[in-house]
C-alpha cells in the first residue's frame, strides 16, 4: 500500500493547488485555475522523480475530488494524468466538466 500523505490545498484568486510537502523538502503538486465559482481546471500534476510510483499523484487527485464533490463544483480535466484517472474512475464521471 502506498504512504500516505497529508494534502493541503492552497488558493489564491482564481489559481489553486493541491500540495504535498514531502519529507525531503521538495513538493508534489496537482495545480489548477477556476474557470467560474464551481469549475475548476486541473493543468498540471507534478511529482519529484524520487517520489514518482508511490501513489502520491493519485492522492492529490483523489483529494481534489473530494473537495470538488463536497462543495457541488466539477473539474476539467487537461491535466494528462488526471484525465488518465477519470477514464480509470468511472464513478467520478459526474465531476467531469
Amino acid at each position: 500500500m502506498a504512504e500516505q500523505f497529508t494534502v493541503e490545498h492552497e488558493h489564491s484568486g482564481n489559481h489553486g493547488r493541491y500540495v504535498i510537502y514531502l519529507p525531503d523538502g521538495s513538493e508534489a503538486e496537482m495545480t489548477y485555475s477556476r474557470r467560474d465559482d464551481h469549475t475548476i481546471v486541473a493543468e498540471h500534476t507534478g511529482v519529484p522523480p524520487q517520489y514518482r510510483g508511490h501513489g502520491i499523484a493519485e492522492q492529490l487527485v483523489k483529494a481534489a475530488i473530494d473537495h470538488t464533490r463536497a462543495t457541488g463544483g466539477k473539474i476539467v480535466p487537461v491535466c494528462s494524468y488526471v484525465v488518465a484517472q477519470f477514464r480509470r474512475h468511472p464513478e467520478w464521471a459526474d465531476l467531469h466538466a
